[in-house]
C-alpha cells in the first residue's frame, strides 16, 4: 500500500465536501475525524519486516502523524511471535524472519492509549516469480517511448492477483561541467579553484507512487504480460543509462479488492466524483471498541523481483539526446563592485547560495549557468549504487 493513501482515506471520514462546477475550489477538510491507518505487507523474503502505523491526515496537512509508542506484534499459529519496534516512523521487526507457507499469521497492535487492533488470520500466497522484464519501443497517446512490461506465469493457475512496485535509477551527467569553479573568498573576492570531478556524474533513484494492480482472473491461463512503466523518448531520465527494479506481489482476492478500492478512490477523477466510495472493508478491526474506525489491510504475500538496465542508444541510436532536466543557458555576470551596471554582489550571493556555478570568463565577464547544469550533486547523489552495472 502506498503511503499517499493516508490523505485520500480522509474522504471516508468527511461529512461532506463542497464541489463547484464553475469555480476553482481549494479542497479542505470541513469535518475531520481521526482514524488509525495500518499498512502491513509481510513477505517470503528473509528480512526485517516493516509495518506503518499512522493517523489519517486532513487534505491541507503536509505530512502524516505516526502512531508512536504502540506495541506491534505478529503471531502465527505455531506460537511464534515477532515484535516490532519504531524506527524513523516505521515499525520494524526486531529480528529477521520470513513468512512460511501453510502457516496462519495475524497482526496485533496495542496503542499507548490502550486501543487494541487485530487482523484476521492470513496465509502466504502462491510463489510465482517474475520471468522477465522487457523494454521495447512503443507508441501511445503520450507519444513514442520505452514501454516496460513485466512477465510471469503460474502453471497451476492459482496466483491470479498481482500488485507491483518499482524503483528506477538513472545516470545523470552535468552537461556544462568544467574543471574550474568560482569560490567566494571574501565580501568582494572570488577566485577560481579546481572543481571536483565527483560533481559531473550522478545517480538518482525514485520509487513508484501509484497502486499498480493487475489480475489474470478473466484469462484461461495465469500468465502476466503487464505494462508497468512507459517513459517518453524525450524524458531526460533515460538520456544515458537507466535501470528499473520491479517487485511483484501475489495477493489473495481480499487484499487485491482492498487495494483496487484504494486505487479507485485515489484517482483524480474520483476524488470529487458523485460516486461515493462507501465503506472500505479491510481485515483489521478494533477489538477494544467496535465503533473505533481503522483503515488498512494486513497483507501476507509472496514477492519476486527483477532488475534490468538499458542505454538510450540501445533503442534510439540516431536520436539526439533528450533535453536536460533544466535549461542550461549562459548567464553572464560583470564582476565589479560599484557603478550602475555592476552585478558583483548579485553574483556572490548566487554563488554562496549555490544558485549558479562558474563555467568560463572573458575579461571582466564571468559566464555562469544554473547550478544543476555544472554540478549534478546539487540535486542528486554522486555515489554509485551498489547494484549499478555499466
Amino acid at each position: 500500500m502506498n503511503s499517499k493513501i493516508n490523505k485520500i482515506l480522509v474522504l471516508l471520514l468527511l461529512t461532506y465536501v463542497t464541489n463547484s462546477c464553475t469555480e476553482t475550489y481549494a479542497l479542505q477538510t470541513d469535518t475531520y475525524e481521526e482514524a488509525i491507518v495500518i499498512e502491513a505487507t509481510l513477505t517470503n523474503e528473509f528480512k526485517k519486516q516493516e509495518i506503518k502505523v499512522t493517523k489519517t491526515a486532513r487534505f491541507e496537512d503536509e505530512g502524516v502523524t505516526v502512531e508512536k509508542g504502540a506495541n506491534v506484534i505478529v503471531k502465527d499459529d505455531q506460537g511464534n511471535e515477532y515484535s516490532f519496534i519504531e524506527q524513523s516512523g516505521i515499525y520494524v521487526s526486531q529480528t529477521e524472519f520470513t513468512v512460511t507457507p501453510g502457516r496462519a499469521y495475524y497482526l496485533e497492535i496495542v496503542t499507548k492509549d490502550g486501543k487494541i487492533y487485530k487482523s484476521s488470520n492470513e496465509t502466504l500466497t502462491t510463489e510465482t516469480p517474475i520471468t522477465s522484464i522487457v523494454p521495447s519501443v512503443a507508441s501511445n497517446k503520450q507519444g513514442t517511448g520505452i514501454q516496460i512490461n513485466v512477465n510471469s506465469y503460474d502453471p497451476n493457475n492459482t496466483s491470479k492477483y498481482y500488485r507491483y512496485e518499482y524503483e528506477e535509477t538513472y545516470k545523470i551527467i552535468a552537461p556544462r561541467w568544467t574543471s574550474f569553479d568560482a569560490a567566494v573568498t571574501g565580501p568582494q573576492s572570488v577566485e577560481l579553484v579546481p572543481r571536483s570531478p565527483d560533481t559531473k556524474v550522478c545517480y538518482a533513484t525514485k520509487k513508484s507512487t501509484d497502486i499498480i494492480l493487475t489480475t489474470t482472473g478473466n484469462q484461461t491461463e495465469d500468465r502476466v504480460n503487464f505494462p508497468i512503466r512507459f517513459i517518453e523518448e524525450n524524458n531526460y531520465i533515460i538520456s544515458h543509462r537507466y535501470s528499473i527494479l520491479v517487485k511483484q506481489y501475489v495477493e489473495n482476492l481480499e487484499a487485491y479488492t482492498f487495494h483496487k478500492t484504494m486505487k479507485e478512490i485515489s484517482s483524480s477523477s474520483s476524488v470529487l466524483s458523485p460516486k461515493q466510495p462507501g465503506v472500505i472493508s479491510g481485515n483489521i478491526k478494533c477489538i477494544s471498541n467496535i465503533d473505533e474506525k481503522v483503515i488498512g489491510f494486513f497483507d501476507v504475500a509472496t514477492v519476486s523481483s527483477q532488475r534490468i538496465f538499458f542505454n538510450y542508444t540501445d533503442f534510439f541510436p540516431s536520436n539526439p539526446q533528450p533535453s536536460y532536466v533544466t535549461t542550461c543557458e549562459d548567464i553572464p555576470f560583470k564582476f565589479c563592485f560599484g557603478g550602475e551596471d555592476c552585478e558583483g554582489e548579485t553574483m556572490i550571493y548566487k554563488l554562496v547560495n549555490k544558485n549558479v556555478v562558474y563555467i568560463s570568463n572573458g575579461g571582466i565577464k564571468y559566464i555562469m549557468v544554473n547550478s544543476e547544469c555544472g554540478d549534478c550533486t546539487t540535486f542528486s547523489s554522486n555515489i554509485i549504487p551498489s547494484f549499478w552495472k555499466n
